[in-house]
């Protein structure tokens, strides 16, 4: 047996997200649907924006959740997927609870989610890099998420209107990380096979 094959083995997380590679691809496809959906929608309104980021981020969680019960194992640690994808479910909700949020409390909102979200995606990443190559990618989407976070959070004001840009740019980055490091699980899983 090669090392490759050893390390597959012996390591629960590097083969629970080898063999459920494509639930990254489904939460990369999903930001990247939202991202696109946000630059192209003409005549976009504030509770447009509401419902799509209400969606992106039920549909994010549910994902996440997803990874981490397909992941569960007593010696893999998806604590940080779980609480990534409850503050994602309860971001999500609470979108749809008070959808006539103003500008300002939007993207607050949208700020501290990507904020909390980026952080335990980074943890999740450090504890991933013995496991596995090319972890970058999961640590640069959850840096992006982390800055994005800062930038929206020091200037609220700006609108959520006048930082859709922005907001959908961030989505699409993150979602094509996201496809990227999916294929490169995939790869590794069937490498490793």
């Amino acid at each position: 047996m090669d090392y490759e094959t050893t390390t597959l083995t012996t390591r629960p997380i590097l083969r629970v997200l080898t063999e459920n590679w494509w639930v990254l691809l489904l939460r990369g496809l999903c930001a990247v649907l939202f991202g696109l959906l946000a630059f192209i929608w003409p005549g976009l309104s504030l509770l447009t924006l509401v419902i799509l980021f209400g969606a992106f981020v039920l549909a994010d969680g549910f994902l996440a959740l997803v990874a981490a019960v397909l992941g569960r194992h007593k010696s893999t640690p998806l604590w940080w997927l779980i609480i990534a994808g409850l503050v994602s479910i309860a971001a999500g909700i609470i979108t749809f609870i008070y959808p006539q949020v103003t500008g300002l409390v939007l993207m607050i909102f949208i700020g501290s989610w990507a904020l909390v979200r980026g952080v335990f995606q980074v943890i999740g990443a450090i504890g991933l890099r013995r496991e596995i190559q090319h972890e970058w990618l999961l640590i640069a989407s959850g840096l992006l998420s982390v800055v994005f976070g800062i930038a929206v959070l020091v200037n609220p004001g700006a609108g959520a209107l006048a930082l859709l840009w922005v907001v959908a740019a961030y989505a699409i980055a993150f979602g094509l990380l996201e496809i990227w490091l999916a294929f490169r699980f995939r790869k590794y899983g069937r490498e490793t096979a």
